[in-house]
């Protein structure tokens, strides 16, 4: 009788900023995309694992949440932004990596007008985090009107399209570039190992991978994590 071959699992890694960080960590834990992966040339996203035991796609940050937290994926990297963000049930995040930091914050024309939760009751803000940006606001006694928008975020208080921004900060340069000033910060941000909730349950080798990348990031277990 045959036996049912085991399927491979699915690690989804960010394009961008968090992802050249977080390859030397994932080299640690065994994890070693092919080289096709590296050839910029190439536009494909799925690709093997050297040793043929992982399928590693590169997707959008926010599709990374997405993909784990429906099963497509079983593990992933990805910032504690896009965790939040989403907020999934089925997303655990167990491991920070401490890469990948930077700060989700508010930021508005430097010679803008200012707001504070005694004047200002509404406001209309351009960003990619609407969740967060209207808990957030909310707490400060602010209506957020949120105006989604996937990039170029410094460009909406220009043309009047929003009068606060929210929006990842490293260094800030670009803010200054863009005529903005930084006023209040979200929350820090840094790159989390994500597993999808049953697949951990379920599959030894998802709980092992959690484990190694535990010890890599010389990180406790989460409290509450999952046997």
């Amino acid at each position: 009788m045959s036996q049912t071959a085991t399927p491979t699992l699915t690690f989804a890694v960010p394009k961008g900023r968090i992802l050249d960080e977080a390859l030397p960590v994932m080299e640690r834990a065994g994890i070693v995309p092919e080289s096709a992966f590296h050839d910029k040339a190439d536009r494909s996203l799925s690709f093997a694992s050297e040793d043929g035991r992982l399928r590693i796609i590169r997707v959008r940050a926010f599709d990374v949440a997405t993909f784990v937290a429906f099963g497509a994926a079983q593990l992933g990297i990805v910032g504690s932004d896009v965790v939040e963000e989403f907020d999934y049930a089925e997303l655990y995040a167990p491991v920070d990596l401490d890469i990948g930091h930077c700060r989700l914050s508010v930021a508005e024309p430097k010679a803008g007008n200012t707001f504070s939760p005694g004047i200002a009751s509404h406001l209309r803000v351009a960003t990619k985090y609407p969740g967060l940006t209207s808990r957030w606001f909310e707490q400060q006694g602010i209506q957020a009107e949120c105006v989604k928008l996937n990039g170029a975020m410094e460009l909406a208080p220009s043309l009047g399209l929003a009068g606060r921004i929210v929006d990842l900060v490293s260094t800030g340069r670009t803010l200054e570039q863009n005529g903005l000033v930084e006023k209040d910060i979200i929350m820090q941000v840094s790159a989390r190992l994500i597993a999808n909730r049953a697949a951990l349950k379920t599959d030894p080798r998802v709980a092992k991978l959690v484990e190694t990348f535990r010890e890599i990031a010389g990180r406790p277990p989460v409290e509450g994590a999952l046997a």
